[in-house]
């Protein structure tokens, strides 16, 4: 009697244990589909709602050469399209750099600005900063240039600090030369220059 009552309890429990583990991996399985929507997306919903409604683009890079063989590269750290609108481009932290083919290098900054390839434009808004090889720098708060030519103006006032002085005009512009000639930095409307040439070692002497 007591032989078949424990060869029943083995039969039952052959049955019982591989069904009580199916039942644990089927909990298993259903709890490892149950997912948090706001656990898994690292967003806000409010930048969610932008990215979605302003294309962003992070790190773009434009580059050019002119007909002159003139490099024109033009960076920035973000570039947004408001609203989705497309033939303009808002941009922050915008970095241009000129290789003239004259062997002068020439490099803006600026906080933001607005481009516009379609219509070969660029806007340089805000603390703008032209630094060139030949030792001047010039500020401003507007520049506008060309993205495919070296075609640089400044519609408002400018200073200019370099090795013959400081000098304050109402406009600036800069202008590739003709016929292989070096650029043309040209200031106009009341040009006032503080003429302070550098010493040189002999005069320190």
């Amino acid at each position: 009697m007591q032989s078949d009552r424990y060869s029943q309890l083995v039969g039952w429990l052959k049955v019982l244990l591989p069904m009580m583990a199916l039942g644990l991996l089927s909990t298993l399985f259903l709890l490892s589909r149950v997912i948090d929507p706001e656990a898994v997306i690292p967003f806000a919903d409010k930048e969610i709602q932008d990215r979605l409604r302003d294309q962003q683009v992070t790190g773009p890079v434009y580059y050019a050469v002119t007909a002159d063989g003139d490099e024109i590269s033009f960076a920035a750290d973000k570039l947004t399209t408001p609203q989705g609108e497309t033939g303009g481009n808002q941009a922050e932290n915008i970095k241009v750099v000129m290789t003239l083919s004259s062997g002068s290098k020439l490099v803006m900054t600026a906080l933001r600005g607005h481009f516009d390839i379609e219509a070969d434009n660029t806007e340089l808004i805000g603390n703008v900063v032209l630094d060139s090889s030949t030792g001047f720098r010039v500020t401003s708060e507007l520049l506008v240039t060309q993205m495919s030519t070296l075609d640089v103006n400044s519609p408002g006032p400018v200073t200019a600090k370099g090795p013959i002085g400081t000098l304050d005009a109402g406009t600036m512009t800069l202008r590739a030369g003709k016929a292989g000639e070096p650029a043309q930095l040209i200031f106009t409307n009341g040009v006032k220059l503080i003429y302070t040439p550098e010493q040189s070692k002999s005069d320190l002497k």
